[in-house]
């Protein structure tokens, strides 16, 4: 899960520091956007060996109010009620927004109390496979999940996720989700030459995001030092190859360097 869309750094406006509010930045594919963060810092369901905001350091798959509803949207409306310059709000973070089960009372106070703003909601992915969590994802003006890996292999190497979940929960997930979500659905991969590119992982990749079917996807590589020192960008040149693989999908190359 790329943090592109919000720059990690908590805000202070109106004479006030926001404890679950940070950015806005502009985003490379979104305008101005504000990131919340639904859960502590670093709770999440994978261990991503690229991930710039560090180790997980609470790793869980249990969706409960990690950070109450009420605590969100209090500093949310505190926040918007000063007219800052925004275009989406992106439910993001240092971990996995969907772990949040108060998430849909946030968005849906977004949507009631702020509708000019689109609401992003950035995910891994990994408990697609709830119903729940597709029913509060579903409402998102747009939806940016990640698919790292389709093989177990990968996906234990790459992501270091909880027990109990399985890549193939992972993609079962996106697929029931794509299949009823009418926004916009824009799945990234983050590619590690010589663990997710090899021709096995990319027919199974090409198969898998051919049912999806996203408007999108967005090949990412790595920007800056992530948690693990052996994980380098992918060449320009590989990026290229892999998205002329995957043609006819849509596919566009969003890592900077």
């Amino acid at each position: 899960m790329s943090f592109d869309e919000t720059s990690y750094q908590k805000i202070s406006a109106g004479g006030r520091t926001f404890r679950h509010l940070f950015g806005p930045v502009n985003s490379r594919r979104l305008g101005v956007s504000l990131g919340v963060d639904m859960v502590p810092f670093k709770t999440c369901t994978l261990d991503c060996v690229y991930c710039e905001c560090g180790a997980t350091n609470r790793l869980s798959s249990d969706i409960k109010p990690w950070i109450p509803a009420a605590e969100i949207i209090e500093e949310l409306d505190a926040y918007l009620s000063l007219d800052p310059h925004i275009d989406v709000i992106t439910f993001a973070g240092s971990g996995e927004p969907t772990l949040n089960s108060d998430l849909p009372k946030v968005i849906a106070h977004v949507k009631d109390r702020w509708p000019s703003f689109k609401t992003v909601l950035i995910t891994n992915s990994t408990l697609l496979f709830n119903e729940t969590v597709r029913d509060a994802a579903i409402v998102c003006d747009y939806v940016l999940p990640s698919l790292d890996a389709v093989s177990e292999d990968a996906f234990v190497r790459i992501n270091g996720p909880v027990k109990s979940i399985s890549a193939a929960m992972v993609v079962d997930g996106l697929i029931s989700f794509a299949q009823k979500y009418h926004g916009h659905l824009w799945v990234e991969v983050f590619i590690i030459e010589g663990v997710n590119d090899t021709d096995e992982e990319l027919s199974a990749f090409k198969k898998i995001l051919t049912e999806i079917n996203p408007a999108r996807v967005q090949l990412n590589s790595l920007d800056r030092p992530g948690t693990c020192a052996w994980v380098k960008p992918a060449s320009r040149n590989r990026l290229e190859d892999i998205a002329s693989f995957l043609s006819p999908l849509n596919v566009e190359i969003i890592a900077r360097k």
